[in-house]
């Protein structure tokens, strides 16, 4: 059972417990339940819950355990994560919660009887003393004999019997049906030979094993199926033993494990019993991963005297003990990354082709979800050939030995021969390989940095481009096992995005972003994608995601960061990063006539940066005033009629919505500045000031220019073509080689290692800073500190796309990248 299963009334008396208690409220839950990696949440989530205070009838407790039930949290866990934080009122009343509800936790089973034999059917439930139970032949009650009690016995059976039975478990009001099970006759049999004996006299039949479990050898992530089936007379139960374990939840007679891993390696068994008999199956030994062909022995013919072919096997008692030693099941291996690095591109406004939606959402979810993960994302929107020839080479200079390195493309795209090409915005018509990036070059170079880990997720086509008959032909791929590919589609075949009015998502984040951060092999993770997308009726038939790998490791996302593992030289790689995606500091500008203006910072993806003004001071005979921003740089792109907005969604900024925020005491107005990866100087505006006095009529204007150096992600320069030495390692950076601000703060590449705290207090939010040398975790425009004040408060917050139930029935047009 999960969070979701909850009654309305039980939500609403945890959130209260939540809410109402200090020591042990929301937040605490929100560490404890970070435990796990996909009930992570991140910065800009933990502030959308805080934010419920502004509400009458909002709830951060109730919000928190909304989000937890949007990624099926188990009750078990969330107990466990109450006791952790010895939240004990929580404990007390979600314990006997879940100890009153009606389950059913054996269903009653088809039965063949005989004709003057008898049939017993079961049905038991969990819940609170004095369950009550009724049977049912069709929909007529069974009032006589066992008809109120778990076990309904039909003795001695008759062809009237024949039919199908329900039972019901009520309590008060409440109550459950359990399944349909239908009782049949055949012609009477006696018992067969090896039948176990009866333990007690006068039993209907013995019981007889006609199907049983095989062993098998089955690879990591691969699914696991064991039958074992019996014949008796009152009718079995099965109970499944791993190495000598008893399985909790799996009592049918098929078991299922949906994914395998190294833990599910060994013997199983299955005991079959009923009232009068009880036996054992044979022993299935299942072994896992690359090891298990050692426990085979080879056979194989040759040819004997008269040209008789005699057989002959390579097994050898000695051998196969040798070989048991060593596939003794190992000790969990935990594996560990130097460091996380993931370069995200989403082109959407391409210049001779068809526009985009999603890359945006795509991008910006991604971001969120893998710093949750500790990575240090890079996001970038709209790049042309050359920006994204630089973004890769810079991208490739953060990786080293052990690196786990990430790589996600939204956008138009195609295969050639077995190569993919990512299109950039500025790709012409009839656009061949010479106008876009090989995808298998950057994965050559990608692997001469001896990376731990080498995931290319690609969101985009794959049909066949008929201009183009070059066959590339990359560098040769080395055998590292370390490479996985996920494509949103399957080859020949076209990726869609589904177009909202407000934000859209394209179809493979909308499934990836769902299982991205489960603590699972990174291939059983897209497996389950695949298989959720396969489920959904809108994308069947339609697109399908498409996985290759050759990981043999059990390697996952959320691998830990081993920082012993980094050299100094990645650190310094690392550093000079991070310094360029450096936001400008807050300035506070004084006018003549005795106005004070603050100009905040604030980043929404690496090369986009949203600036606001607000009026901080003001004398008493000016009667209205603003800030607006106006003659920017040329270089950078700005929509000059939704400058100087008053709401970010006005701005043009659908993901960083002002309103989620408690409304500023003094209003704002906001700018969004695009492609700053092509700003080729300082970038420079004016802050035209416009003014009234109460004495006059007239508006007067005072103006003031502004520099504020080059911001965020165009320090790279990535307008400019790089040199071929650019390519190579870069072994020989040091960290003295770099002028590093004695305080910055890197607002889109970030790690969620440095974690901040949000408190609501008087309806106002503040934060901690962290270490003035550590990065941003979450996906959030930043601000920067002010020249002005000791303390500043964030003026604006992300909004996540999970705020919004996203349902696939609201789609409807497809739009094909």
């Amino acid at each position: 059972m999960t969070v979701g299963s909850l009654s309305e009334q039980v939500v609403d008396r945890l959130s209260q417990m939540l809410d109402n208690n200090t020591s042990c409220g929301w937040r605490h839950l929100a560490d404890a339940v970070a435990e796990q990696p996909q009930f992570r949440c991140s910065e800009s989530e933990l502030t959308s819950c805080s934010l419920q205070v502004l509400s009458t009838a909002g709830s951060p407790g109730r919000a928190l355990l909304a989000r937890l039930a949007d990624r099926s949290c188990p009750l078990d866990f969330l107990l466990h994560c109450l006791r952790k934080m010895d939240h004990q009122e929580a404990v007390r009343y979600l314990t006997t919660t879940l100890a009153e509800r009606l389950q059913i936790t054996v269903q009653p089973q088809n039965q063949q009887a005989t004709a003057g034999g008898m049939v017993v059917l079961t049905c038991r439930a969990s819940g609170p003393p004095g369950l009550g139970y009724q049977w049912f032949r069709g929909k007529d009650e069974i009032l006589d004999g066992t008809g109120n009690t778990p076990e309904l016995v039909l003795r001695p059976s008759a062809s009237a019997h024949q039919g199908h039975y329900i039972c019901r478990v009520h309590h008060g009001g409440d109550f459950t049906f359990s399944q349909w099970a239908h009782v049949g006759f055949v012609q009477a049999a006696g018992p067969s030979p090896g039948c176990s004996s009866s333990v007690f006299p006068g039993s209907a039949s013995g019981l007889r094993i006609i199907l049983q479990p095989l062993s098998q050898a089955v690879s990591e992530g691969d699914s696991l199926v064991l039958e074992c089936s019996a014949e008796a007379n009152p009718p079995v139960q099965y109970e499944w033993y791993h190495n000598a374990v008893a399985m909790a939840g799996h009592e049918t007679r098929v078991l299922k494990i949906p994914c395998v891993t190294t833990a599910h390696r060994g013997q199983y068994k299955c005991r079959i019993f009923n009232l009068y008999h009880e036996a054992y199956s044979d022993t299935a030994t299942i072994t896992i991963g690359p090891g298990s062909i050692n426990d085979a022995s080879w056979v194989g013919t040759y040819p004997g005297p008269d040209s008789q072919e005699v057989e002959w096997s390579s097994y050898d008692p000695g051998l196969h003990q040798l070989q048991e030693m060593v596939n003794t099941p190992p000790l969990v291996k935990h594996f560990y990354a130097a460091d996380k690095v993931a370069l995200l591109i989403g082109n959407m406004n391409y210049l001779y082709h068809t526009r985009l939606c999603a890359p945006i959402a795509d991008v910006h979810e991604l971001t969120n979800l893998l710093r949750q993960m500790d990575f240090k994302v890079v996001s970038l929107l709209d790049l042309n050939w050359q920006e994204m020839h630089s973004a890769v080479t810079e991208f490739l200079l953060l990786l080293d030995k052990g690196v786990y390195g990430l790589l996600y493309f939204a956008g138009h795209g195609y295969e050639n021969y077995g190569n993919s090409f990512m299109v950039p915005i500025d790709a012409p018509s009839s656009y061949t390989s010479e106008h876009c990036l090989c995808v298998q070059n950057i994965l050559t170079r990608m692997q001469e940095k001896e990376t731990g880990l080498n995931v290319l997720l690609l969101d985009m086509c794959r049909k066949r481009n008929l201009y183009d008959d070059v066959i590339v032909q990359p560098g040769l791929l080395k055998v590292t096992a370390n490479i996985v590919f996920g494509y949103a589609t399957c080859a020949d075949a076209e990726a869609y995005e589904v177009k909202r009015e407000d934000v859209s998502n394209g179809i493979f984040i909308s499934f990836l972003k769902r299982r991205v951060c489960e603590d699972e092999k990174v291939t059983v993770v897209l497996d389950r994608v695949a298989e959720d997308m396969g489920r959904c009726e809108i994308t069947r038939g339609r697109q399908a995601l498409e996985l290759r790998s050759n990981l043999s490791e059990r390697r996952s996302l959320t691998d830990q960061i081993q920082t012993a593992l980094c050299s100094a030289s990645h650190s310094a790689r690392n550093l000079q990063w991070a310094v360029a995606n450096v936001l400008p500091k807050s300035l506070c500008l004084r006018f003549d006539c005795g106005v004070k203006v603050q100009l905040g910072f604030a980043a929404e993806f690496s090369n986009i940066m949203v600036i606001y003004s607000r009026i901080l001071e003001k004398p008493e005979e000016i009667v209205s005033c603003c800030a607006q921003l106006t003659d920017f740089t040329e270089d950078v792109d700005i929509d000059v009629k939704k400058s100087n907005q008053e709401t970010l969604l006005e701005a043009g900024s659908l993901l960083l919505v002002r309103e989620t925020l408690p409304s500023p005491e003094v209003p704002s107005l906001y700018t969004r500045i695009r492609c700053l990866q092509r700003l080729k100087r300082d970038l420079t505006f004016t802050i035209c000031l416009h003014y009234t006095y109460s004495n006059m009529d007239d508006e007067v204007q005072e103006r003031q220019p502004v520099t504020v150096g080059k911001p965020l992600v165009s320090k790279l320069n990535l307008h400019e073509p790089r040199p071929p030495q650019a390519h190579s390692d870069s072994s020989s950076i040091s960290l003295d080689s770099f002028n590093v601000p004695e305080s910055f703060y890197c607002a889109s590449f970030g790690s969620a290692s440095s974690a901040r705290s949000h408190h609501a207090q008087s309806g106002q939010i503040s934060s901690r800073n962290e270490s003035t040398t550590s990065f941003r975790s979450a996906n959030i425009p930043e601000e920067t500190d002010s020249t002005c004040f000791d303390a500043h408060q964030r003026v604006v917050a992300s909004k996540s796309l999970n705020d919004t139930k996203y349902k696939f029935s609201d789609m409807y047009n497809f739009h094909s990248y």
